[in-house]
């Protein structure tokens, strides 16, 4: 028995038709899902937050919706944060801040601040309250002088500020530091007048340590020229008593023993006569003695 021509031509397209039927409700209710790596996975109900799914493969029914939330380190740049020190010196800093979502409050963070886990609106407004309140305790040559404890502080605030968003700071980049034009010229002269300062009082302890250098060298000049004088003093004095005391002795064995000098000057002659050659002198002046005929002593 054959089918009636019409019924074979339309049994193609119903094929087709429930092809097609199928593939929608493939689509519409398919309960496959796919977390990515540094992301969280949010299932709502109607609207509602059911459950959070981890990274990798989630099968969830077709009445739920699985939205993908990261928790990847974000950042928030904030060019030229304004702020004031305590001495009324405006001050401008840049900063970049890298963070991240909590991952056990990505359900309150996708409720109150953001679907995707992008707060950087919130963390710059966070940041230039915070570097406002901070430059408020220093004055401008602390600021300066202190940078590395301004950027501790403004960190342990901002972590703190941060934390009221589910976001935890990962670290903080401060850059293009700076003040008004005048008050860097300010520093910038006062700075050059203390150096200027500085090598004019190294200068004059240079100079200083010189002078008593020299001085040292003359005192020890001084020292020796007066030691040695000293002893030439000292030198003299000895022999100066020495040669008085030897012809105290003289003097005094002349006083006991009268001959002594008439025994010398007997052995005076006795040494002339054995040197004289037997000759006459041929000149003989006044009073000239003559040999062996100074027969009167």
């Amino acid at each position: 028995m054959q089918l009636p021509e019409m019924m074979i031509s339309r049994f193609p397209l119903n094929r087709i038709g429930i092809g097609i039927v199928a593939l929608i409700l493939l689509v519409v209710l398919w309960p496959f899902y796919s977390v990515p790596t540094g992301s969280r996975g949010v299932v709502t109900q109607f609207g509602k937050i059911v459950g959070i799914e981890g990274e990798g493969l989630a099968v969830l029914p077709p009445w739920q919706k699985l939205s993908n939330f990261s928790i990847r380190a974000e950042k928030a740049d904030i060019e030229n944060a304004e702020g004031s020190t305590s001495d009324t010196q405006p001050v401008k800093v840049s900063m970049t801040v890298r963070y991240s979502i909590a991952t056990d409050r990505v359900s309150e963070v996708f409720e109150k601040y953001s679907h995707d886990g992008n707060l950087s609106s919130y963390v710059q407004t966070a940041t230039q309250e915070i570097f406002k309140a901070v430059t408020a305790k220093y004055t401008a040559p602390d600021l300066i002088a202190l940078r590395a404890k301004v950027s501790s502080d403004i960190n342990s605030a901002l972590r703190d500020k941060l934390s009221l968003y589910g976001a935890q700071v990962i670290n903080i980049d401060m850059r293009n530091f700076a003040f008004s034009d005048s008050y860097m010229h300010a520093i910038n002269d006062k700075v050059t007048q203390e150096q200027l300062r500085l090598a004019a009082e190294n200068r004059l302890k240079t100079v200083e340590a010189e002078q008593k250098q020299k001085v040292a060298i003359a005192e020890a000049e001084a020292n020796a020229r007066k030691a040695q004088a000293d002893g030439e003093a000292y030198a003299n004095l000895t022999i100066a008593k020495a040669q008085a005391e030897a012809l105290r002795v003289q003097n005094a064995a002349l006083a006991q023993n009268k001959d002594v000098l008439e025994l010398r000057r007997i052995e005076v002659e006795k040494t002339k006569a054995e040197k004289w050659n037997g000759a006459l002198p041929t000149a003989i002046y006044a009073g000239a003695p003559i040999p062996f005929l100074n027969v009167g002593k």
